[in-house]
């Protein structure tokens, strides 16, 4: 991480606030305490981070990932715009925690002794609990409720954002922070233009229609574009593979057409999830990979 941990000079508080109109993000003043608790926290994540032998594996999209995974995307990806807008934003307003239910994110900005900024990231669903609650505390042994607004913050954030990568712990949250659906949906005509540059052999236009409205299409768009494999891909050997895992295509004028119904199908063949065993003579067997990060054979 290209952060000095130890060695932190200012610490911004500040939550994001939806309306559901747009998105925005505001500092909110903390004393030094809650800056020390959120030092701790970062620490924590980063700790936690480490503690994955294998090392971070890059975010995709169209994976399924556990609730906690250490993965890693380049702060220049389209899918890290949005934290990417708030790790590098430099006059962000002070405001104050407001209303509750509009709180989607609360964060913490870190600066080092070397100008490095660090930003971490937190989806605000307990914390939001916490604030509309009516809480009840001793004092002098009477009950009393507690009037004011009140916060507790977590034990660590769902990602952390440096000057190279969004390295991820929870991707839910960084999906949920990033509006990564949005995104994706938005960028299908992005995606669509680069692998029909690669692939012209293939009809795309019913491809793009069905994925611009379907979240999960768009995401095997996404994850196909960022593997960049598709540019030596042999028109026979994926005619091939879809007719023996169940996806019907046809060829007409030398370009190939996916049937209606076999959209999705099609695009699981090109990000390597669709594929067949034949253990036992004259009996295929297809299946579809939940995932399909390469082995080291």
């Amino acid at each position: 991480m290209k952060f000095d941990l130890d060695n932190v000079i200012v610490t911004e508080f500040g939550v994001g606030i939806d309306d559901g109109n747009e998105q925005t993000f505001v500092v909110v003043p903390v004393d030094t305490e809650v800056q020390t608790a959120l030092h701790e926290m970062v620490q924590a994540t980063w700790e936690e981070m480490q503690g994955d032998d294998v090392g971070p594996t890059r975010y995709q999209p169209s994976e399924k990932h556990g609730s906690t995974e250490y993965l890693y995307l380049p702060i220049g990806d389209d899918l890290a715009k949005s934290v990417r807008e708030l790790h590098d934003a430099t006059n962000l307003n002070i405001g104050v925690l407001g209303d509750p239910p509009n709180i989607f994110c609360y964060f913490t900005r870190l600066t080092d002794n070397k100008k490095h900024r660090l930003t971490a990231l937190r989806r605000a669903s307990y914390f939001k609990g916490v604030l509309k609650k009516r809480l009840i505390r001793v004092l002098d042994n009477t009950l009393k409720i507690i009037e004011e607004t009140v916060f507790k913050l977590d034990n660590d954030f769902d990602l952390l954002v440096d000057s190279a990568n969004v390295h991820i712990l929870r991707p839910s949250g960084f999906e949920f922070a990033g509006k990564l659906q949005e995104a994706i949906l938005n960028a299908v005509p992005k995606n669509m233009k680069s692998i029909r540059k690669d692939l012209p052999f293939v009809d795309f236009d019913g491809i793009e229609k069905y994925a611009s409205k379907r979240p999960r299409a768009a995401r095997y768009l996404a994850s196909i574009r960022a593997q960049e494999e598709t540019k030596n891909i042999n028109k026979a050997a994926l005619k091939r593979l879809c007719e023996r895992t169940g996806v019907d295509v046809k060829e007409s004028k030398g370009k190939i057409t996916v049937l209606e119904g076999h959209e999705t199908g099609f695009l699981e063949v090109l990000d390597r999830r669709r594929y067949e065993v034949s253990l036992v003579k004259d009996k295929p067997e297809h299946y579809l990979a939940g995932s399909r990060r390469k082995t080291n054979g």
